[in-house]
């Protein structure tokens, strides 16, 4: 007859020791990095990190509104929902261009996060620590934007939040495309030190167009960085049914109201969209600073929408 008292400390012991192993060996898996893919390569990335150091204002809105907290962020002109980043709670490290690197240094960053403005200097701040950069593809702008907050969610452990936020967007994005397809054509332009610029489709503002489903009012514009530059003729030659306007001043805090300075003229005054009251001042920190952020996207959505159903 086997003895099973006098073995019982054994197996125990052998549980023990295999309960152990396999902590041990779960701990391990947790602690590995994470291989991810962004917008400059592949890297590797610790889950879960802990000391994050954000340049990429969009990056910032998406982890802010995944209950994500960093560590450390560019001197910027932040949007009011975003305003809290800028107390000295927060690590200043550099500016949207140009990062501060001892102060990058010092702060002993497990992620950085670039992208846009700062998307230049990811080599020099990978060397640092494990950096991605999260620059938006104009080309696919709602579907990067996606992208990028799904990246982040699944660094984070917050899949859930995304899931829930990309769904309401992508629900409000499909509202407004059906109000869109029928609300006329449109212009988007952006003025700056009392000069204007136009962007349509395939440029950095095109996803008013390709992506909310606004119809272009003309076709064959610039798409490069700065527009295309245009005056008050080029405005009521073209004659939109509703003109969305950007005021880089507002946005950089050079001033307010400058847009409607620059567009209060005779000319403009005889379009469609400015009899007919259509004239939309976008947001202007969210479409020129933020840009892809996952707050910043869904209130540009809500604000079109409102306009164009005048709600």
């Amino acid at each position: 007859m086997i003895n099973v008292s006098a073995r019982l400390p054994h197996v125990l012991a052998t549980i023990l020791a295999g309960a152990l192993t396999f902590g041990v060996l779960t701990t391990g898996v947790q602690a590995q990095d994470l291989k991810v893919q962004h917008t400059k390569g592949e890297t590797a990335v610790p889950l879960k990190p802990k000391k994050v150091l954000a340049f990429d204002l969009a990056s910032l809105d998406t982890l802010n509104a995944l209950g994500v907290e960093v560590s450390g962020v560019p001197a910027a002109r932040f949007p009011e929902y975003l305003a809290k980043y800028g107390s000295d709670q927060y690590e200043k490290v550099g500016t949207l261009f140009e990062p501060n690197y001892e102060a990058v240094n010092a702060a002993g960053p497990d992620l950085i996060i670039v992208g846009g403005r700062s998307s230049a200097k990811y080599e020099e701040l990978s060397k640092i620590a494990p950096t991605i950069d999260m620059t938006v593809d104009p080309k696919d702008y709602v579907g990067s934007v996606k992208r990028n907050v799904q990246l982040l969610a699944k660094i984070f452990d917050k899949q859930a939040e995304a899931d829930t936020q990309i769904a309401r967007l992508d629900q409000s994005i499909t509202s407004l495309r059906q109000e869109a397809a029928k609300a006329g054509k449109g212009l988007l332009v952006l003025t700056t030190g009392g000069k204007m610029s136009a962007y349509g489709p395939g440029s950095r503002f095109g996803l008013l167009h390709t992506e909310f489903g606004i119809v272009p009012a003309v076709e064959g514009l610039a798409t490069t960085n700065h527009g295309q530059a245009v005056n008050a003729e080029f405005i009521l030659k073209t004659n939109p049914d509703w003109l969305f306007v950007i005021d880089r001043d507002a946005a950089t805090g050079r001033g307010s109201d400058a847009a409607k300075k620059v567009l209060d003229n005779d000319l403009v005054a005889q379009t469609k969209a400015w009899k007919n009251k259509q004239v939309v001042y976008l947001d202007p920190v969210n479409w020129y600073l933020v840009g892809g952020g996952l707050t910043a996207l869904q209130a540009s959505v809500d604000q079109i929408a409102k306009a164009i159903t005048k709600k």
